[in-house]
């Protein structure tokens, strides 16, 4: 094999991997509660969700309702069939069950959330939306 091309296609792969590594850091997602409730069959997770500047998740959904409280910066969301809503730290935002949605941080720097879910109990809680 030709050493230019071999070398092309390591420093290739390298630079595919520090992409996807720092895409990776771009979204900090913190478990901090999961616990059953009194409703049979569900229970209650609770996340912090920190977003470097720009970042943005993926679209998706959740097995129930979310509650998305910010804590610090400026995120907007985007619920499918809404206009997109820029909330502030301090407020918050209802998002019902199965609604495909993002989050993208609009501030000047990091930003924060507290997710609070009410899901069927063992179901996955993050399922992606083309």
């Amino acid at each position: 094999m030709n050493p230019r091309i071999l070398i092309t296609a390591i420093l290739a792969v390298g630079v595919l991997s520090l992409q996807a590594a720092q895409a990776q850091q771009e979204i900090q997602r913190t478990d901090l509660l999961q616990k059953d409730i009194t409703v049979s069959g569900k229970e209650v997770v609770q996340a912090r969700v920190d977003f470097n500047l720009g970042a943005a998740s993926i679209s998706h959904k959740h097995p129930g309702e979310e509650v998305a409280f910010v804590l610090e910066g400026a995120l907007e969301y985007q619920l499918e069939g809404q206009a997109p809503v820029i909330l502030k730290a301090g407020q918050s935002l209802f998002i019902p069950s199965g609604v495909a949605h993002l989050a993208r941080n609009v501030g000047e720097g990091k930003a924060s959330e507290l997710a609070t879910y009410i899901v069927s109990k063992g179901a996955t809680l993050v399922e992606p939306v083309e």
